[in-house]
Formats: C-alpha cells, sequence, structure tokens
C-alpha cells in the first residue's frame, strides 16, 4: 500500500511541463510589474519633484536643509547656495542636493 502512494506522488511530479514554466513566468512578471508600480515609480516621481523644486529656487526663499537648518537663501550657484541663517547673520554654504523643503510659496500662473 505504501508503495502505490509513493508511485502516486512521483507520477503527478513528472506531469509539470510547459504549463507550469508558463505560469511561473507569469507569476514573475506580474510580482516585477507590481514592484515597479508600487516602488520604483513613485520613487522616480518624488525625484523629479525634489529636482523641480531645487531648480526654481530664487534668492530669497525661506530653506530647510536635510540637516534641519532653516535659512534664506541670500546667493545661487551651480551647484551651492549660501542661506543665510539665525538671528545673528551667520552665513552657510550649502549643495543643493542638501536642500529639503522650500517653505516659500511661489505663485506659478503669475509667470506664464
Amino acid at each position: 500500500m505504501n508503495l502505490n502512494i509513493y508511485t502516486l506522488a512521483a507520477d503527478t511530479s513528472k506531469q509539470s511541463g510547459p504549463q507550469s514554466i508558463i505560469v511561473m513566468v507569469l507569476y514573475l512578471a506580474v510580482i516585477f510589474g507590481a514592484m515597479y508600480f508600487l516602488l520604483i515609480r513613485p520613487q522616480r516621481k518624488k525625484q523629479k519633484e525634489e529636482k523641480k523644486m531645487r531648480d526654481n529656487l530664487q534668492v530669497g526663499d525661506e530653506i530647510i536643509t536635510i540637516g534641519g537648518i532653516y535659512g534664506r537663501v541670500i546667493s545661487l550657484k551651480e551647484d551651492t547656495l549660501v542661506i543665510e541663517s539665525a538671528s545673528d547673520h551667520s552665513k552657510l554654504t550649502v549643495a543643493r542636493w542638501a536642500l529639503q523643503t522650500n517653505l516659500t510659496v511661489h505663485d506659478d500662473t503669475a509667470s506664464k
């Protein structure tokens, strides 16, 4: 009786053919598609918005750096910006990539 169970189990494993490979490939495609739409696409959208914010920065904007420093933009260069921080007007040079938030709201419709 035990011998028959083993032979039946062996027979079922032999039946996996091209259909199981197609199902496995489709399953992997669905997994990668879900990862793209849940992880990669939102990250790219966020990076694009951050780049737009950094490119639209103007002198006089109130900002926060990724280190938590609040300041006002005094001058802009290609890769850096100079900010004025605190009441004693200390000046700091920071990289553009270190900018986290622009607190100043610009009216985009006026520039168009």
